[in-house]
């Protein structure tokens, strides 16, 4: 059997697609279950850090608070809450320290997300902010829909019935917010925005709160709170006329506080002259109707032309990067600095109060500095000097997600990358998890970057890319996500007039066309990647297609041509010496030898892959060998050597925590021990199966769970439970699309309907098995044709 790998262990080159079934009977399954909130594994827990020296705001706090409290348990009660104002006035800070006051009241968790409206880059789309908190809410990102109205009502479904605090800071439009709206009033959101959003109060019952300037006596307060460790004696009068130069913004008054603390000894009344100095040669956007920007911009050049040249650099410079926040490590890359001084910058413009520090060498910009610092850097530095910049600091992703997927063992093919342009070193990792743990933070930087390359002409960079954090993203992100990154990544490779990156994303679309049940559209595209490496000459390339194209042909059933391709695949390794690879082509020609009906070849052919496995100490590919022995020696009726070998497999995939080959094995196992007769083992393979498909989103899987399940209550000439078993598998094959599943689980039905006396429907469903099974001409399937007409009477 081939198998789709996991996201600890991705070939998706190499490997087949997951729950292709040659057998009648293998389809297993398990207790069919909703997940309900007390079944998440995890809460939530998506909130920034509490705000530090928060000051004043009390009124506003309190109305929040007592929008809380009115809420009760009426259903009617609001369900959203906006908090606007002008930029900088400290909407952020006030909704996350109310949250983090509130957040007792959601014991289901908080989600948060910037959407990013008013950054310079592009905003976060609504479609982008359900993946990602779809995923947060535990839907594996095979699962996610890729339709923007679906998307939202899975997050609906999610959220009924459960108390989560919901922040979606910066939003810029009603747009924006709107398909992220709970579906019931249990759930609370908070939005932020400079706009006032009226379509949200007039058709969506939010409540508005306009925060507006701070009060002259607040912004003194606010300065004082900043200043009080450092000057004592300043005059309140001066202290108010500071405030009033800061147009009484919180942002801008932090920054200014700041400046004045780190001058203890400079009268205050000499700070206030440079502010009003700098306000004369600031005005880019000081317009007549626009004093309170013109105000914060002066603040800013005003604090950014009083750093030290190192730091000031550094903080133009991070304008260029094109996430939402960053390391320590990508800012040295990106300012081709050590480590050391990256990071002694990066604190001075923390006490500056023009970044901020959200993690341990972690930092992000307050949307107005980030907007402010990109315009510097643009004024002041060269384009030459940007490109070098960016080039240097993609570079440095590209070379650390390929260290990353060395240490994942993902066997993805190495890219010839373009050596590094900076000293900053490459990270590296001392396991797997550290550098999941660095996929996850970067994640969102990594497609940025594509995004930024792609702007900035570096084409060979922007499809790079993609295809090196490939193996990561197929099994964190979703589908949709993952083919819109890699249609980038074409017409990059295009554009740049590389066959090798049109080959290798190509390839990676193929295996995406695979997973979302295209099996044609993926020979197309294999077979295109197939003629440029042939062209090329690029032999290990043309393996790895070949290889591709004999999975998509197992997806269709065409077991003869997918045998006769995989034996092209050995003899290429062979010749080129790829003994390590060895194993993968003969697990997968046994796979198609079970679908041709040559048991004991498969068998043999599977042993061979379990001794490479073995020797090469490959425990992954040993396993998958296991998987598909175990198959044709219960094909053969074996079933106690079927069962040692899918005994050890488990063992095998336990040990390397691989849930999702855990979940495909404890379907065969199920299926072998149905056939021995031990139902009740049998049962709870199957659920302990339908328990992790389902948390894996994969939703072909567990509707064979649910189809086997049937067919052991039939054995156990329990009916009624056989039939709701297979109508709910036959749903979901229904609506993935997968004929010959659907037409399998049919039959399934059909012979459970006419055993519970149901023999009009049986006919029914009956005939419309043989209309799903009529495209297939193998062996099991002519077979399995035969048996339901003969059921019929013909």
């Amino acid at each position: 059997m081939s198998v789709e790998p996991g996201p600890s262990d991705n070939r998706s080159e190499v490997t087949g697609s997951a729950g292709n079934v040659f057998q009648a009977r293998d389809v297993s399954g398990g207790v069919h279950f909703h997940q309900s909130a007390s079944e998440m594994s995890r809460v939530p827990q998506q909130l920034p850090g509490d705000i530090r020296g928060f000051v004043n705001r009390s009124s506003e706090l309190g109305m929040l608070g007592d929008l809380l409290a009115l809420r009760g348990d009426d259903r009617d009660a609001v369900a959203a809450v906006v908090v606007a104002g002008t930029a900088g006035v400290g909407k952020t800070s006030l909704a996350v320290r109310w949250a983090h006051r509130a957040r007792h009241q959601f014991p289901d968790g908080q989600l948060y997300v910037n959407l990013r409206g008013y950054d310079p880059g592009e905003p976060v789309t609504p479609d982008q902010a359900l993946d990602r908190f779809l995923r947060v809410l535990e839907v594996r990102p095979d699962a996610i829909p890729t339709d923007l109205e679906a998307k939202a009502a899975m997050y609906r479904s999610l959220l009924a019935g459960r108390r989560i605090l919901i922040l979606l800071d910066n939003a810029a439009t009603v747009a924006q917010v709107r398909p992220l709206l709970p579906g019931t009033a249990e759930s609370l959101v908070v939005v932020t925005s400079r706009s006032r959003l009226s379509g949200l109060t007039s058709r969506n019952g939010a409540r508005r709160l306009t925060l507006e300037l701070l009060p002259e006596a607040e912004a003194v307060e606010l300065i004082r709170s900043v200043t009080t460790d450092y000057r004592t004696d300043d005059d309140r009068e001066e202290i108010a006329e500071l405030a009033r130069l800061c147009a009484r913004l919180p942002l801008a008054l932090r920054i200014a506080a700041e400046r004045a603390a780190s001058r203890p000894h400079m009268p205050l009344n000499s700070l206030i002259q440079d502010l009003r100095d700098e306000s004369g040669l600031w005005d880019a956007l000081s317009t007549g109707d626009d004093d309170e920007a013109g105000a914060v911009r002066t603040v800013f050049a005003w604090s950014y032309r009083a750093l030290p040249e190192a730091a000031a650099r550094l903080f133009r410079l991070l304008g260029l990067h094109p996430g939402a926040d960053f390391g320590v490590q990508a800012v040295a890359a990106l300012a081709d600095v050590p480590i050391a001084d990256a990071r002694r910058r990066l604190d001075a413009l923390i006490g500056a109060h023009l970044l901020e520090q959200t993690a341990p060498d972690r930092y992000q910009f307050h949307d107005l500095l980030r907007a402010y610092a990109t315009d510097q850097v643009n004024t002041a530095e060269s384009l030459d000097v940007r490109q070098a910049c960016l080039r240097r600091l993609v570079l440095w992703y590209l070379h650390t997600a390929e260290a990353a997927n060395a240490v994942m063992h993902t066997h993805s093919r190495r890219l010839p990358l373009d050596p590094l342009e900076s000293t900053a070193a490459v990270l590296s990792f001392v396991d797997h998890d550290e550098a999941v743990r660095w996929y996850e933070s970067e994640y969102d930087n990594l497609l940025a970057a594509t995004n930024a390359a792609v702007r900035a002409g570096m084409d060979r960079l922007a499809w790079q890319l993609p295809v090196v954090f490939k193996a990561y993203g197929s099994a964190n992100s979703s589908m949709g996500e993952n083919e819109r990154g890699m249609d980038v990544a074409l017409a990059a490779a295009r554009r740049a007039e590389d066959k090798a990156g049109e080959a290798a994303v190509l390839s990676a679309l193929g295996g995406i066309a695979i997973r979302r049940q295209r099996p044609l559209e993926a020979i197309e595209r294999h077979e295109a990647a197939l003629a440029i490496r042939r062209q090329r000459g690029d032999r290990q390339g043309e393996a790895v297609s070949l290889a591709n194209l004999g999975i998509a042909h197992l997806a269709q059933r065409r077991f003869d041509r997918a045998a006769e391709v995989f034996r092209q695949v050995g003899v290429i390794y062979r010749e080129i010496g790829e003994h390590q690879r060895m194993a993968i082509p003969l697990y997968n020609l046994a796979d198609a030898h079970i679908g041709q009906g040559r048991f004991a070849e498969a068998a043999s052919v599977a042993e061979e892959a379990v001794a490479i496995g073995r020797e090469l100490r490959d425990r992954y590919g040993e396993s998958i060998a296991l998987i598909v022995l175990a198959r044709a020696q219960s094909a053969m009726g074996e079933f106690r050597r079927a069962l040692d070998s899918i005994e050890t497999a488990l063992d095998i995939v336990r040990t390397l925590k691989n849930f999702l080959l855990e979940g495909y094995v404890l379907l065969e196992l199920g299926k072998i021990q149905g056939s021995v007769g031990d139902t009740a083992s049998a049962l709870e393979s199957y659920q302990r199966a339908v328990t992790i498909h389902r948390s894996l989103g994969d939703r072909g899987r567990e509707a064979q769970a649910l189809d086997g399940t049937g067919e052991v209550y039939q054995a156990l000439a329990r009916h009624e439970e056989a039939v709701d078993f297979h109508r709910r598998a036959v749903a979901v094959f229904r609506e993935i699309g997968d004929t010959w599943q659907l037409g399998l689980a049919l039959c399934h039905l059909g012979e459970a309907l006419n055993l519970s006396d149901s023999r009009a429907e049986a006919v029914a469903v009956r005939e419309e098995s043989l209309s799903c099974l009529a495209g297939f001409s193998d062996e099991f399937t002519v077979a399995l044709r035969e048996k339901v007409e003969a059921a019929l009477g013909r």
